[in-house]
């Protein structure tokens, strides 16, 4: 993952009060392995900011993805 991919959470962190599914955008790549994410109401109102590893993140994609051979 890199700056500004689009991430859903892989698992509920009740302790955050984020939920599997949620949507964010990654703002900061940190070189341990960790990200800084962003969470986003459908108003633009940011509604939490937290630093995740990528266990707990799958990326998004909006196209379709180059073909490997």
């Amino acid at each position: 993952m890199k700056l500004l991919d689009v991430v859903a959470l892989t698992q509920d962190l009740p302790d955050l009060n984020l939920h599997k599914g949620q949507v964010g955008t990654v703002i900061e790549v940190y070189e341990t392995g960790a990200f800084e994410v962003e969470f986003v109401d459908l108003k633009g109102k940011t509604y939490a900011v937290e630093t995740l590893n990528a266990l707990q993140l799958m990326q998004l994609y909006y196209a379709p993805l180059p073909q490997t051979t």
